[in-house]
């Protein structure tokens, strides 16, 4: 299964100025399998190690050791030798053995010929409670689920996205065959999403009972999680929020609002179990701005938005059943657009950060974007209807060279007015610009 971040690995591989790499994402977003393959096609050979899975490797190495000496054991203790620039070294969770996270500086410092990628599924709650690095000795990626490009390739399908315009200012209908084709994949992936494993199964089984339960039992992973790597006061407050947020994407004003965990709940209380949440990778939140300038985390405001990592995991979670998304076409009348938002965040969060405006009740801009130095609105319908009463609002008091909208429509261009559809939302932020 082709990854996108694959490339990214080959350019940090050959990087003068390479460093050791944390590999960043969320449990099961395929963060093992593509560091073995990349290992396994770009060196002579790698050292796979699970800090994990082997708690008398943790004891190994757990006593300070010179790096030098740590290199050694780990030889001894696979039975591989480690060639510097011939062996991926990969360290797989990696929050299992601070002293070996907290070493990857020191490889840095004495022995930068050495191939070195950590990764790990909780490694952004360590990384953000416990351990800091010095300033410039270690590289960061992040990996998220498949995109719908992702998806399109791991189908067979992605030579449809060829006929996507290569830049905005030469927008165009494509011919409704390979539009209607797209928008039909689409609807799949809304169900299916990005988690690899479903992925295999469905490119594997075709069978979307089966996709439903794999993707239960992911959510089941997550839930164990929370009361196994944290207080169980805390593991109950992350709770609550993971279970609020579809309560949340339903209304018709999606911003999080703790009172609507409990009434009684107050923001500095869930504030923890919030950021908990992030650091795993579990969701992403997008904040409000009063206004649209330069540089837009200035003006955010107290009001944000959460969304799930995957969209289709967001289905699972509601029992959104698949004739309401593919058969008969309900996706949207059914849970407001919530899916539809919840993709085109996922979509465009890997590239860039993204905000939403608001005004008085009247209007709200869904996403609202810096792209090499110029600001872009996006507003985000579901369906094919492309009124847009809160981008003309936008319009009047802003006056933006270009207002976008991302819709099930095909391509389209009329004044300053775009409309990209919704599986090319990804191209508005990396190659089209």
């Amino acid at each position: 299964m082709k990854r996108l971040i694959y490339k990214k690995l080959q350019k940090w591989k050959e990087s003068n100025r390479r460093k050791p790499l944390i590999l960043r994402g969320a449990r099961q977003t395929g963060k093992t399998y593509i560091l073995k393959e990349f290992g396994k096609n770009e060196y002579d050979n790698y050292v796979y190690l699970n800090f994990e899975e082997s708690s008398d490797l943790t004891d190994l190495l757990s006593n300070n050791l010179p790096v030098e000496d740590v290199l050694r054991y780990i030889s001894l203790y696979t039975g591989n030798k480690i060639v510097p620039g011939k062996t991926l070294l990969i360290f797989d969770e990696i929050q299992e053995a601070p002293i070996i996270l907290q070493s990857l500086k020191y490889f840095y410092e004495k022995f930068r010929e050495h191939h070195i990628i950590a990764a790990g599924s909780l490694l952004g709650i360590v990384l953000a409670g416990k351990i800091s690095f010095p300033v410039g000795k270690i590289s960061f990626m992040d990996l998220y689920p498949l995109s719908f490009e992702e998806f399109l390739g791991a189908l067979g399908q992605s030579n449809l996205l060829d006929i996507v315009p290569d830049k905005l200012d030469l927008v165009a209908p494509i011919p409704n065959v390979f539009h209607d084709k797209l928008i039909e994949l689409l609807k799949i992936y809304y169900y299916v999403g990005g988690m690899p494993e479903v992925v295999a199964d469905y490119i594997s089984n075709q069978d979307f009972n089966r996709v439903r339960e794999i993707q239960l039992e992911l959510i089941d992973t997550y839930l164990n999680d929370f009361s196994k790597h944290t207080t169980k006061s805390e593991a109950i407050k992350i709770r609550q929020i993971w279970n609020s947020i579809s309560v949340h994407l339903a209304k018709e004003n999606k911003s999080f609002i703790f009172s609507a965990i409990r009434s009684s709940a107050r923001a500095r209380d869930y504030e923890i179990a919030l950021q908990w949440l992030l650091d795993a990778g579990l969701i992403y939140q997008i904040k409000n701005i009063s206004r649209p300038l330069f540089p837009l985390a200035a003006y955010v405001k107290s009001s944000f938005k959460v969304y799930l990592l995957d969209v289709g995991l967001l289905g699972a979670m509601t029992g959104l059943r698949v004739e309401n998304i593919i058969v008969n076409d309900k996706l949207f009348s059914h849970f407001k657009g919530a899916l539809v938002e919840n993709f085109v965040y996922q979509e465009i969060s890997p590239y860039t950060t993204a905000y939403y405006w608001t005004t008085d009740g009247k209007a709200e801009v869904d996403l609202v974007v810096d792209i090499k130095g110029k600001i872009y609105p996006i507003e985000v319908k579901a369906g094919i209807n492309l009124n847009a009463k809160s981008l003309n609002i936008y319009d009047k008091l802003f006056n933006p060279d270009i207002l976008f909208r991302s819709s099930a429509a095909n391509f389209s261009k009329s004044q300053k007015k775009i409309n990209i559809p919704l599986y090319a939302i990804k191209y508005f932020a990396t190659d089209n610009q």
